[in-house]
């Protein structure tokens, strides 16, 4: 069984859309973000720090590769990891990449107090999620299988991805 691997912009409820996913289809689930600090033994912010984001960006490939050795994963994937060609190319071979597409305004204000993302630690943080938006969007689309929109709950978003996979796989 292949893995449904999540991806889309950070806030876009990559996580808690998974989750759910996860527990109406049986399988795993898997914060491809979680893993890398698991294996790390630090935080993603204490990579960041430590080891810059060349560091955490080689970090995070590995787990591309490692997860996708696995099957009947749901694998909700970092907000940078479908901006590189490396890690799309390794999921696409085999398992299917689902866009859970957000419009900005909605991420900017689930984000509005976050203080956990390295990228978005900066005095101008909307102007930065604008232009990582507005980089990373046609990167995501280019890499995924099936795109679904982000406006309902994240429980009914499952089961639009449930239902979108199944007839993709068809």
């Amino acid at each position: 069984m292949n893995n449904i691997v999540l991806c889309g912009f950070m806030g876009c409820g990559k996580s808690t859309v998974g989750k759910n996913l996860a527990r109406k289809t049986g399988r795993k689930f898997v914060d491809m973000d979680t893993y890398i600090e698991e294996k790390a033994g630090m935080t993603v912010s204490e990579i960041f720090e430590k080891h810059g984001e060349n560091g955490f960006r080689n970090m995070e490939h590995e787990a591309c590769r490692e997860l996708s050795e696995m099957s009947g994963l749901i694998i909700a994937s970092g907000g940078g990891a479908f901006t590189f060609k490396r890690n799309s190319d390794v999921f696409k071979s085999k398992d299917t990449i689902v866009l859970i597409d957000v419009e900005l305004e909605t991420i900017k204000y689930r984000l509005r107090n976050d203080k956990t993302r390295p990228l978005l630690q900066k005095p101008d943080k909307d102007r930065v999620m604008q232009e990582l938006y507005e980089k990373r969007l046609p990167l995501y689309k280019s890499a995924a299988d099936i795109t679904v929109k982000g406006k309902n709950t994240p429980l009914k978003t499952a089961f639009e991805i449930i239902d979108a996979v199944e007839k993709f796989n068809k």
